[in-house]
């Protein structure tokens, strides 16, 4: 059971650019097929709903910590974190030792050339949490879109949703991949 969970950790393109397609195809029928936004609207309306009419600011601040906390929790355990950090360090590694061959074009081209595989693996094995939360990350943004529309487009601490959603992500995420030791 365990070689599964580890080799299900693996990653791959193929189920990151199927679910991406899929994603695309759902964001595409949001308008086209009533069921699916209506579906979304009756579980988001008296929920995430309810927490941005109480309170817009604090409301939008608890969703995007809570987005932010399932996205690191899914990164954290469906990826193989193991491989990614020694990824990241020989990645590192490279780094350090192209800044010691600046000039130096023939060896700098070598590293570069060590570093673009390791570079497609990192890549490769962190996208793996895109297939968990890719469409329902995608649904949740289309709601995010249907209800600030609806609200007249209100500013979060005097920005946009999308940029204030975008900054909380970022800093949230740093902390909380921080704290769950995430790569």
């Amino acid at each position: 059971m365990s070689e599964n969970l580890e080799s299900n950790k693996k990653g791959s393109f193929t189920p990151v650019i199927i679910v991406m397609l899929l994603t695309l195809v759902v964001a595409g029928l949001w308008d086209k097929v009533p069921s699916i936004k209506n579906t979304i609207h009756s579980v988001l309306d008296p929920s995430a709903g309810v927490l941005l009419n109480w309170n817009l600011n604090i409301g939008m601040t608890v969703l995007v910590l809570i987005v932010t906390l399932i996205t690191t929790l899914v990164q954290k355990y469906a990826t193989d974190q193991k491989k990614l950090k020694e990824l990241k360090k020989e990645q590192k590694d490279i780094q350090e030792e192209m800044k010691k061959f600046r000039d130096d074009p023939t060896k700098a081209m070598e590293l570069n050339k060590r570093s673009m595989p390791l570079m497609m693996e990192q890549m490769k094995l962190g996208m793996r949490g895109v297939v968990y939360t890719g469409i329902p990350f995608i649904l949740l943004f289309r709601w995010f879109t249907d209800y600030f529309v609806a609200a007249g487009s209100p500013k979060i601490f005097g920005i946009g949703w999308i940029w204030f959603y975008l900054i909380g992500a970022i800093v949230f995420g740093s902390i909380l991949r921080k704290i769950t030791d995430t790569v």
